[in-house]
């Protein structure tokens, strides 16, 4: 049964964003299917706000004073998952708000192999096409077939995947207009998925082991330059454990910042500037944000 649409005014996104830090959204819409967000959009008018797309708030920054947009929350009610045909020719259909790791879970479930890595992944469907989410050498957009999308009046559209320009944690359309990822088709190997189940077992044991998973933070910081690590560029400059208030650079995992009590979205998005700053100083090297920012200063 699919949940109940609800519009709010004022969505405090601290609460909606894996940091737990940052300012307040105008209004919120969290819709009942993809059928109902269609309609949502057709029939409101929010010509005067942007729209923005908010699964799981992983790799997402909303400043302190807060962001003048209808943000969309995808997690609960876009949550179609099913697998069409079977063998070789099986698509696995996931709407945006889908976990990955459910995703990956499923996979294996119905004895495919090539999913395992999203169990690493912690997003949702619709956040990694939008930047092509990865982890362990492997891509989201490697195993996508066609995607579905929605614009911002409402229209649903199907597009294959050579209308977009891939590459590494970028997605860029070669159409015009502004269109939002509301589901993809993926397809994955069939094989053993006893095995498949075993690797993701083994993935997130690797996660917990390196990862500091036990307070807030929005996964991979920055992007790997060509050649070498963000988190050992930061390590190498000593910049492990550099803090700005409660935001703190994790001992654990270099490319990690966590809050580590009640940093505001400011504390982070400086301790980012910082790290950036010192690598670049010190290496040469200008680290790409992975994370995005939005909103307003205070």
């Amino acid at each position: 049964m699919n949940p109940q649409a609800t519009l709010l005014e004022n969505v405090p996104m601290s609460r909606q964003t894996a940091w737990r830090a940052g300012g307040v959204a105008r209004f919120g819409y969290a819709p009942s299917s993809e059928e109902d967000l269609s309609l949502f959009l057709a029939r409101h008018s929010f010509s005067d706000l942007p729209v923005v797309f908010v699964g799981l708030g992983s790799n997402l920054l909303v400043r302190d004073g807060g962001l003048a947009a209808l943000v969309v929350f995808t997690h609960r009610g876009l949550s179609k998952l099913s697998i069409l045909g079977h063998g070789v020719d099986a698509l696995f259909y996931a709407s945006s708000g889908v976990a990955l790791p459910k995703l990956a879970r499923f996979s294996a479930n119905m004895g495919y192999e090539g999913a395992e890595f999203m169990a690493g992944i912690p997003g949702s469907v619709g956040g990694a096409l939008a930047m092509n989410a990865g982890c362990y050498g492997s891509e989201v957009w490697d195993c996508v077939q066609r995607v579905r999308t929605i614009t911002a009046n409402g229209e649903i559209k199907e597009r294959p995947v050579s209308d977009y320009l891939v590459g590494y944690r970028e997605v860029s359309p070669k159409h015009e207009g502004k269109e939002f990822f509301i589901g993809a088709w993926f397809g994955f190997v069939a094989g053993d998925g006893q095995k498949s189940r075993a690797r993701i077992s083994e993935l997130l044991k690797r996660r917990v082991r390196e990862q500091p998973l036990s307070k807030p933070n929005s996964g991979s910081v920055f992007r790997n330059p060509d050649g070498d690590f963000a988190a050992r560029l930061i390590e190498s400059n000593g910049l492990k454990g550099r803090s700005n208030g409660p935001a703190v650079v994790s001992d654990k995992h270099a490319n990690f910042i966590i809050n580590n009590g009640d940093a505001t979205a400011k504390n982070i998005e400086d301790l980012i500037a910082e790290v950036q700053s010192e690598v670049e100083c010190k290496s040469g090297i200008r680290l790409k944000r992975e994370v995005h920012i939005v909103g307003d200063h205070l």
